[in-house]
């Protein structure tokens, strides 16, 4: 029998479970200060919630009475709720009485670290069971029992669960003392770079599945495919099983809206499953029970409802989850081992300058009262909405030398002026608290050389590519990522950007946010592929080149597609007409 120390009475619930000396209440005292959205607290819809119980086979009609199932962060009691309506019900199909404390038990574990939460969903599972005509005095026994008050990521679980189930909460690594931050990464190996706090979630709760256990989650993709989640696909590619994944985009999974674009996952350790996949569902019970039950059955590939993929190899290792379409993948593997990386044929990828105070560092350039070169014409997105650079006339301070140090302001005393007048501000910021004898530096070096050369510039979130040639003379801001070339003609690649072969890597790569936009960031734009600018004919090169000056996307494609030397097949698989 599980034993957790709790004391007796709602009233008064804790657990430290720390082995450490850590206060587990630490990080519980940060987010009873903050409001819901900053303590990762996004409930999820009673349609979702049945819908993945039913995924992970939690049904009423087995003898779930004997199963164990852990809830890692219950929050309101979305899952926790209707995870023990199904636990009484299938009781009571076997049993004409009601379950005495021994008889449930060992069934379930759900741990909550948010104190008033805590307390007010324990009162609501101690209303529903004595709803259910378990004993009162049973009843709150059972939930001192199941509920434990505390941090899953520190309280102590020794035992394995037949199911773990939720959506777990979204901490941003800000928010965590630094004592308990540095704990969480001695023991959980998946935490990397900025990784939210939801990554060990998952790392803890699939360590805790039994060998025939299942875990089903709803939470945020971005772990699929960024930089920070390369540990974790590691982890359940060394150890799981992707059964089925969901994707969550344009629905109303959760009582809020959210930014980050969620997905419904069920792993287990079965390691010879291929991988189920099924792209937005319509929110509604009926819709989602019948497709749970197609998506589990045998024959789920031949329904006419339901349009279900089978993909196979989903997971390699840190490298990201494709989970589109299989022909398209198949063409962008083709692409892989045909062609080097962008940044393999002359080119590179940069991001423009963040200054971490622009209100201090940019403004109008010719009200900017420094040295003429102290100060550079900035290009930000507003710049490039029409697709071509129209400058607003802003610019910014630069206090580097081309070589990278930092300006002698007493050479400088218009610069030093104006930055002292700034100062309150400048030196409010992180990097000037961390080296106060730089406190004047911008948070990214700038590189003035970098203004006068040509370049492209790309917007971070867009929905289709959105790629403007700048012919060389202003500096990119932090919200443009740039691309320059040493070999590649910049307009010619241009084209290549524009087209539905440079969508399908970013796509496949990169996460979505909330209207379907996708992330052209750094680390997903390099991974295109493209062929050297030796091998490409004159004559292609030519049609490149004035498609891009066009802007004309279809002509860019046809270009592309002959570039890449794309079947009829391939190109109608990416949108084009196949002519």
């Amino acid at each position: 029998m599980y034993q957790q120390t709790l004391e007796l009475g709602l009233s008064d619930l804790s657990n430290d479970s720390s082995d450490r000396g850590l206060d587990v209440n630490t990080l519980s005292d940060v987010l009873s200060n903050v409001g819901i959205e900053a303590r990762g607290a996004v409930f999820t819809r009673l349609e979702v919630v049945r819908f993945i119980l039913d995924l992970s086979g939690f049904h009423s009609a087995d003898k779930l009475y004997t199963k164990r199932i852990l809830e890692p962060s219950f929050g309101n009691g979305d899952f926790l709720l209707e995870i023990v309506r199904r636990m009484l019900a299938s009781w009571y199909q076997e049993n004409d009485t009601p379950p005495l404390f021994k008889d449930l038990c060992d069934t379930i574990v759900a741990v909550e670290i948010h104190h008033q939460t805590f307390t007010q969903t324990s009162q609501l599972i101690l209303d529903e069971l004595i709803c259910s005509d378990v004993d009162e005095g049973t009843a709150s026994q059972l939930v001192r029992h199941w509920l434990i008050h505390g941090d899953f990521l520190l309280v102590d679980l020794p035992m394995q669960f037949d199911f773990v189930l939720g959506n777990p909460p979204y901490i941003r690594q800000e928010l965590i003392p630094v004592s308990l931050l540095e704990e969480y990464r001695r023991r959980y190996e998946t935490i990397y770079d900025r990784a939210d706090i939801y990554i060990p979630f998952l790392e803890r709760s699939l360590s805790l599945l039994s060998p025939a256990g299942v875990s089903g989650f709803i939470c945020s993709d971005r772990w699929m495919k960024n930089r920070y989640g390369g540990p974790l696909r590691k982890f359940v590619s060394d150890n799981f099983s992707l059964k089925i994944y969901v994707d969550m985009f344009d629905t109303k999974a959760f009582h809020s809206d959210v930014i980050a674009y969620p997905a419904i996952t069920l792993i287990s350790r079965d390691k010879n499953c291929k991988t189920r996949v099924f792209h937005s569902p319509e929110i509604e019970e009926s819709v989602l029970s019948s497709l749970s039950k197609v998506l589990l059955s045998q024959d789920c590939m031949d329904s006419e409802t339901f349009k279900i993929k089978e993909l196979a190899n989903v997971m390699n290792g840190h490298e990201p989850w494709l989970l589109d379409s299989s022909d398209q993948i198949e063409i962008l593997r083709r692409l892989e081992e045909s062609y080097p990386l962008l940044e393999e044929t002359g080119c590179k990828v940069g991001i423009g300058v963040a200054t971490g105070a622009d209100k201090a560092f940019i403004g109008s350039y010719g009200s900017l009262s420094v040295e003429n070169d102290r100060k550079l014409p900035i290009v930000t997105t507003k710049d490039i909405i029409s697709g071509e650079v129209n400058w607003c006339g802003m610019g910014v301070i630069n206090p580097f030398t081309e070589n990278g140090t930092l300006v002698d302001l007493d050479k400088y005393p218009k610069l030093k002026q104006y930055l002292e007048e700034r100062r309150p501000i400048i030196s409010a910021r992180h990097c000037a608290k961390k080296a106060p004898k730089k406190w004047y530096r911008t948070i990214d070096r700038i590189t003035p050389s970098l203004a006068s050369r040509p370049k492209l510039l790309i917007p971070d979130i867009k929905g289709e590519a959105h790629v403007v040639f700048e012919e060389g003379w202003l500096y990119p801001h932090h919200n443009l990522y740039y691309i320059v070339s040493e070999e590649w003609d910049l307009r010619s690649l241009q084209a290549v950007l524009l087209s539905s072969v440079a969508r399908l890597f970013v796509a496949s790569y990169s996460t979505k946010m909330r209207g379907g936009f996708l992330r052209f960031q750094a680390q997903y734009l390099r991974r295109i592929r493209i062929p050297k600018w030796a091998t490409v004919s004159q004559s292609l090169r030519e049609e490149l080149m004035n498609a891009a000056s066009a802007r004309d996307v279809e002509a860019c494609n046809r270009a592309v597609f002959k570039l890449y030397e794309l079947s009829l097949e391939e190109q109608r698989v990416l949108g084009g007409n196949g002519n």
